[in-house]
This record gives C-alpha cells, sequence and structure tokens, in this order.
C-alpha cells in the first residue's frame, strides 16, 4: 500500500502548480518539500462535506461510488484501490486496464466511479484523494452480496433404501454472507426425527435413523443468507419394504341374489402386484359376474371385489394376494350365505272405544231394564254375524278379519255386567218375559 501511495504521490508531483488568485505561489523548505505560503490556511484548502457512501450491490449488477469535494480549485483528485493498491483515475483520467471501470464528475465537485458487472473480487476499500500537502482523502466500502446456489455435486440427489436402516442427506450451498441451510419436507406434513415430531431440521446434513416407510417423501434442501432468490433442491427418499396387508372384515354375510363387495388394504415398496383368487386358487378376472377394483395412494393400496348376484356357488373363501421383489404376502375373506330378509306387517293401533261384542241380539237398553223397552233404537241393539258368543266376550278384541268400524263421537256405551242377560247364560224366552213382568210389579208398587 505504501509503495502504491508513493506512485500515486509521484503522478500528483508531475501535475501542474496549484492556481491560488490567479497566481502561483510556492516555498521551498530545507527539506525540499513544496508548501503554500501566505495562502496556507484552512478555508484555501479543498474540503469534503460528506463521507462517501458505503455501496451493497448484488454481484453481476452495476456498482456507483461518489465523492464529493467543495472547494477543489486546481486541485486534482483521484480513486485507489486500497486492499490492491491499484491506482484506478486521475481526475479526469482511467488509469486501470480493467474494462469494467469508468470515471464521470460534475461541476467538478462530484466524481463518480462507476464498476459495471460487479464481481465478488471488487469487494473492498475505495479511496478518494485530494493531491493536497498533506494528502486528504475519504474511504468507502464496496459489498458484493451473492445469492446462495447449492453445489449439485456435494449434494445428495434421489435415493432408494431399505426399511429400518440409517439415512443421511447431504446439502452444500455457498453464498456471501453464507447461506443457512434447512430440510423439510415438500408436502409440509411433521416427520419423526430424533425420537420427536419435527416440521423443519436446521443444518447441511438430514441423518435418519431406522428410517421407515414413514419417512418416504419428497425432502427440500432450503438455502438462504437474506440476498435473494433463496433457492432449494428437492430430493426424492424411498424406502424399500414388503408387502404388508390388512383386511377390515375376514367374514362377510349374503343372502342369494345379493350384491357383495370385499375389501382389502396393502401397503408395499417397490409397488405390487395385487390380486384375488378363489379358494381353489383360481385368479378372478374382471368380467359379468367380477369386478376388482384398485385405488393407489403413494405405497397404499386400496382393492375391492365386487361380486355380483350371489349364487349358491358364490359363498366360500376369497383370497387378497399382494406380491413384490422383496415378498409376498396374502389373507383370506369368507363369504357365508344369510336368510333372506322377510317382508314385516306391521298393525296400527287407533285409540278407540271398545269394540261391539259378537253375539246374538239382546233385549235394546242395559241389564238394568234402563235406556228403553224392548226393540230399542240403541247403537248396541244389533245382531252380531255370529249367532254364538266365545267365552272371551267379557275382555273383547278388534276383529282384524272383518270390517273395521271408525269410531263415532258418542259417548262410550256402557259394558255389560256379568250376569243372568250376559250372552254367555241367556234364560228360555218365556222365563225371561215372566222375570220382565215381576220387575213391572215391583216398579209400580
Amino acid at each position: 500500500m505504501k509503495s502504491a501511495l508513493r506512485n500515486l504521490t509521484l503522478l500528483l508531483s508531475l501535475l501542474p502548480l496549484v492556481q491560488v488568485h490567479g497566481r502561483r505561489v510556492r516555498n521551498t523548505e530545507s527539506n525540499g518539500i513544496s508548501v503554500l505560503g501566505d495562502f496556507n490556511h484552512e478555508s484555501s484548502f479543498p474540503r469534503f462535506p460528506e463521507t462517501i457512501a458505503n455501496v451493497t450491490v448484488t454481484v453481476g449488477r452495476d456498482a456507483l461510488l461518489a465523492c464529493v469535494v467543495d472547494n477543489l480549485r486546481g486541485f486534482k483528485v483521484a480513486w485507489v484501490r486500497v486492499d490492491t493498491q491499484t491506482i484506478l483515475s486521475i481526475h479526469h483520467n482511467v488509469i486501470t486496464q480493467n474494462p469494467r471501470i469508468s470515471l464521470s464528475y460534475n461541476d467538478h465537485r462530484s466524481w463518480y466511479l462507476h464498476i459495471k458487472n460487479v464481481q465478488e473480487a471488487d469487494r473492498g476499500w475505495y479511496m478518494c484523494q485530494v493531491n493536497t500537502d498533506p494528502m486528504r482523502s475519504r474511504q468507502g466500502y464496496l459489498q458484493v452480496v451473492v445469492p446462495p446456489s447449492i453445489v449439485d455435486r456435494e449434494t445428495s440427489s434421489d435415493m432408494v433404501v431399505l426399511e429400518s436402516t440409517n439415512v443421511s442427506l447431504t446439502c452444500k450451498a455457498t453464498g456471501y454472507p453464507e447461506p443457512y441451510v434447512m430440510w423439510r419436507r415438500e408436502d409440509g406434513e411433521n416427520y419423526r426425527y430424533n425420537g420427536e415430531n419435527v416440521n423443519v431440521v436446521d443444518g447441511e446434513v438430514l441423518f435418519i435413523t431406522k428410517v421407515s416407510r414413514l419417512h418416504m417423501a419428497n425432502y427440500l434442501c432450503i438455502a438462504s443468507n437474506g440476498v435473494p432468490p433463496s433457492i432449494s433442491k428437492r430430493v426424492q427418499l424411498r424406502v424399500q419394504f414388503p408387502p404388508m396387508l390388512t383386511i377390515p372384515n375376514q367374514l362377510e354375510g349374503a343372502y342369494i341374489g345379493q350384491d357383495v363387495a370385499l375389501e382389502c388394504h396393502t401397503e408395499a415398496f417397490p409397488t405390487s402386484i395385487n390380486y384375488w383368487t378363489t379358494e381353489r386358487g383360481d385368479m378372478i378376472i374382471s368380467g359379468d359376474k367380477y369386478e376388482a377394483v384398485s385405488m393407489d395412494s403413494g405405497y397404499k393400496k386400496y382393492m375391492m371385489l365386487k361380486i355380483r348376484n350371489v349364487g349358491p356357488g358364490d359363498f366360500g373363501s376369497y383370497k387378497c394376494v399382494a406380491k413384490n421383489s422383496l415378498g409376498e404376502t396374502d389373507g383370506v375373506i369368507k363369504l357365508e350365505e344369510i336368510p333372506a330378509p322377510t317382508t314385516v306387517r306391521t298393525t296400527t293401533h287407533f285409540p278407540t272405544m271398545p269394540p261391539k261384542k259378537k253375539g246374538r241380539g239382546r233385549v235394546g237398553g242395559d241389564r238394568l231394564g234402563r235406556g228403553g223397552g224392548v226393540g230399542g233404537g240403541s247403537d248396541l241393539n244389533r245382531v252380531s254375524s255370529s249367532d254364538k258368543t266365545s267365552d272371551d266376550d267379557s275382555n273383547p278384541e278388534y276383529d282384524y278379519d272383518g270390517e273395521f268400524t271408525l269410531p263415532s263421537n258418542r259417548p262410550p256405551a256402557i259394558q255389560d255386567l256379568p250376569g243372568a242377560f250376559s250372552g254367555s247364560a241367556q234364560l228360555p224366552v218365556p222365563c225371561r218375559f215372566l222375570l220382565i213382568a215381576l220387575l213391572v210389579l215391583v216398579c209400580l208398587r
């Protein structure tokens, strides 16, 4: 750096003498250094009214450093790269051979250093100098930031591993400032890591012990350092394991003529070959009688066998089979016959008065002689369609086989009391007339 400044001083010494108020003034001291005479006071020197602002620019963009000098008069301005001791420009002339550097100025007060297509090598301190004695200067820092990028040759690619083994995913990123790296699943789901459920793992290495099928997913390595854009790389993790099978219902029932569906769930990777067989071992092919349906969801598969119009020969055992390169498994579902459903006859009961008894016609009125004479007009005095009354007339029931008579709005009839006039023990006709006559005489007294 001292040699560069010495060269700069040498160059500046070759410049024309300083002009002060239109005349040249030089006093030479015993050491041979030229200084200003009577005009050597602070107000006559150039000054920097403001500092050189630090500049941050993304690599590949253009940078601009500004130096403002007041009262420059006949003095000269130069730009110097401090850390590399390189003179970039002197006054109106660009000294460096770097084609990306140029110079501009405004009224000899503002001096601009332009750097096109900034590279990381341009990062550092830059000095704006004025050839006073002693030299006056200001410095500004050019910060060059680099967005993150992932180093493919040092980053894991898609992996296929066996279940229960350990797996390590590595992601290497570069940039300035140094990038922050993290891992997460592309679907955003949590996953088991070091004994706990996590969503994000910090660091360049994702190490999973005893990997399981639940870890099977696409993982994103994300690198960021505050300089847009952040970058990510997808790593696909596949876990191999032999088929595993579950059956929701191992026993199904169906009646003749019914359609029935048998279900089976399998898990496998690589993807398994799945099919159905009869108990004789014959593979079942979809057709008029059978319909085999299969739906995939990742390493899981749903199987259904639909049997149409079940017949006597369809009862028995059916086998669900799954196999891949790592193994084979099967499960059995038994189909048994059940009775066909029958039609159920329901009866509706209405809250009505007790129905009329079956039996022979009786004398009008009640047993006690009230309510009219022989052949009175009461609704109770009708002849039943039956010539005999049963012993159950005291507790009548609805005659469902006969005609049903809706209830009337009249008050309920008085029930017959068991006794001489009950339908189950009637007197001969002459005796009945004699008894009626005796009752009439009693009443006349």
